[in-house]
């Protein structure tokens, strides 16, 4: 299932990928919020389910971050990210995208694009992938302390969230990069 380097490929022409999923819904994030001493603010927290995912990804080297807003985290929806992400590797170049070793990740069913390769990251390691900050800088600026009146609602924010983060290319490298995944 994982892809291999061409051996063809200098080191130079490859690039280093980050990907995770967040789930967003309605059991949503509470966050610190600025308040008078000694006063006790009330913040909203929803306790429906409806949900959706961000599947995002970012190249901290390029400043590139690559995202969808799918119904669930699946197999399906990890093909479709790697199909969306291959979109963005340059011509020649060739990605190695970090993920964890969730099923969808790991599965023989994906069918990897030839400029893509996938590398596990240790079973007990989540805090090696940046992605995970990308959730936390997501969540406490754009999605936290709020109430979603929809599942449609659910997708429109968690693509503005997602937008504000991606249009912001020097906090994609600030938040991205890692000196063991530079080449």
């Amino acid at each position: 299932m994982q892809g291999v380097i061409p051996e063809h490929l200098a080191l130079s022409l490859v690039d280093i990928w980050f990907q995770d999923e967040a789930r967003v819904g309605q059991q949503g994030t509470l966050s610190r919020v600025w308040e008078m001493t000694g006063s006790r603010p009330r913040l909203t927290r929803q306790l429906q389910y409806n949900y959706s995912y961000i599947f995002g990804a970012i190249c901290p080297q390029k400043k590139q971050a690559v995202g969808l807003v799918l119904p669930i985290a699946n197999t399906q929806g990890m093909q479709m990210h790697l199909d969306e992400i291959s979109k963005y590797v340059e011509e020649g170049r060739h990605a190695v995208i970090v993920v964890d070793k969730a099923t969808w990740h790991t599965t023989s069913k994906l069918n990897l694009p030839s400029n893509i390769s996938l590398l596990p990251l240790p079973a007990t390691a989540p805090e090696l992938n940046p992605v995970e900050q990308v959730w936390n800088w997501i969540r406490q600026h754009c999605l936290s302390n709020r109430a979603f009146k929809d599942y449609e609602e659910i997708v429109d924010e968690a693509c503005k969230a997602w937008n504000i983060f991606a249009d912001q290319p020097n906090l994609i490298a600030s938040i991205g990069e890692r000196q063991w995944a530079t080449l």
